[in-house]
């Protein structure tokens, strides 16, 4: 598949050896729990694709990184998850990092380790949210002398077994009294952060979604990054970007999914020309939806008009996708799924978009205000 290709070699530009190196592990061995995935995405430089060179990263633009998201979908779902959880968080962080005086030196000096030690980022975000909460962080902090002790927890938290940095939202108390978001950088492991078994099902098992404990965990105040009286759009301005990018590279990892299966009606001439053209179309549509809205962010698309924007090509790709999967197992044929597990775990596995937030029927009736002129607020 024309497209599926490009992507890969895309991938293989920027992580030399990767595709290779997944392709090597049989997928049951790829996706299943304790897969070397994760890894092998670390020893091959993926967590500094979307780090500007600067920062010793790869400096990936929001077209080359859904491509690249594509081509992990398309090997390993569960990479393609996972890695979506720090690629977004990264995009967030270093979003502010370009602006002077946006983020303290601390702050930046966190930042300017992750792609030389090649530092996973886990989300404790509640994976983007726009003007009111879609989730209301689930970590508290307490200020203690010098820093904030943090109690909660994040569940499923990919990359819980892998993580190096965990960058999570939490509530603190504000000067009136109540709550204040902010966003808390805390290294792994410390003293207090536990992981707990969490994620039952053998779909995306691979992307490490368990629970994320933290009790008493002291982050020094100079690592919280919050909202000041000179720069009050800060979070405002975190959010917005985190649910942009968050929406991409997760839809394109799914996309990358889809993907694999109509390569392989493709490949294996499975059905009429027109059946399998039909197959190959609405991939290829799903992902120009993405590709259309990364476009759009990159010329200066952003704020409420980037999150609807976003949204509107997540749920059309979530259609295509549904369809996609659905024609090509029923292509791939019966003695297909009787043999082997593998191509009805990945079509399982593109299902898993409709799961992340915000669902549709959540995101339905703002929406439907975005569309009539009013503002877009999601809850």
């Amino acid at each position: 598949m024309r497209s599926l290709a490009t992507a890969r070699e895309l991938c293989d530009q920027y992580h030399p050896g990767l595709v290779k190196a997944l392709e090597d592990i049989p997928y049951a061995r790829r996706e299943a729990p304790g897969s070397p995935v994760i890894g092998l995405f670390r020893d091959h430089c993926g967590p500094g694709l979307l780090i500007p060179r600067e920062y010793g990263g790869h400096g990936a633009d929001a077209l080359d990184a859904i491509r690249v998201q594509r081509a992990l979908g398309s090997l390993s779902p569960s990479t393609a998850a996972a890695a979506a959880m720090h690629h977004f968080t990264a995009a967030m962080l270093y979003s502010l990092a370009g602006d002077p005086g946006r983020l303290g030196p601390a702050q930046l000096d966190v930042l300017a380790g992750v792609a030389p030690g090649r530092r996973l980022m886990a989300s404790g975000w509640a994976e983007g949210r726009t003007q009111q909460n879609i989730l209301v962080p689930a970590v508290t902090a307490t200020p203690v002398e010098g820093g904030y002790l943090l109690n909660g927890s994040k569940r499923p938290c990919s990359l819980s077994a892998s993580m190096d940095l965990l960058t999570a939202s939490i509530a603190l108390p504000g000067a009136d009294g109540t709550p204040e978001l902010a966003l808390a950088m805390v290294d792994v492991p410390a003293p207090g952060i536990t992981v707990h078994p969490f994620w039952d099902n053998d779909v995306l098992a691979a992307a490490e979604s368990d629970e994320v404990r933290l009790t008493d965990v002291f982050v020094p105040g100079d690592r919280v990054v919050r909202t000041t009286a000179e720069d009050p759009g800060r979070l405002d301005d975190l959010q917005a970007a985190g649910f942009v990018w968050f929406e991409l590279l997760i839809s394109a990892g799914y996309v990358g999914a889809a993907s694999a299966l109509a390569e392989q009606v493709l490949l294996r001439e499975r059905g009429g020309a027109g059946e399998r053209a039909a197959v190959a179309v609405r991939a290829d549509a799903a992902f120009g939806l993405l590709e259309g809205t990364a476009r759009a962010v990159m010329a200066g698309l952003d704020g409420e008009e980037a999150v609807a924007q976003v949204l509107v090509a997540r749920y059309a790709v979530q259609e295509l996708l549904a369809r996609t999967v659905d024609e090509a197992v029923e292509l791939l044929g019966g003695i297909d799924f009787v043999r082997s597990s593998d191509h009805a775990r990945l079509a399982t596995a593109v299902r898993a978009l409709a799961f992340h937030p915000p669902g549709r029927g959540a995101a339905a009736a703002p929406l439907i205000g975005w569309f009539t002129g009013h503002p877009l607020e999601l809850s």
